[in-house]
């Protein structure tokens, strides 16, 4: 028995749907917090959150959201 039309292209799809969930789920696994530092130069450099210098930039940074989420409380 012939396989109806719809059915080839309905497989194909469902195919490019699953390698593509499983592309995502691989870079989801993989990507890991990190601070990047941009420089006067131009230079950039990234820090890993579990570095010494990265978890120092990660309170900095949470500290700024605070005060930045205060600002804006304040100004309603």
């Amino acid at each position: 028995m012939p396989v109806k039309p719809h059915r080839v292209l309905l497989d194909r799809v469902s195919g490019y749907a699953d390698e593509a969930a499983a592309y995502v789920r691989r870079r989801r696994a993989a990507r890991r917090p990190f601070a990047r530092l941009y420089y006067e130069s131009g230079r950039s450099a990234d820090h890993a959150a579990d570095s010494e210098s990265g978890a120092e930039l990660f309170v900095a940074a949470g500290r700024l959201i605070e005060v930045a989420g205060v600002g804006k409380r304040s100004q309603r």
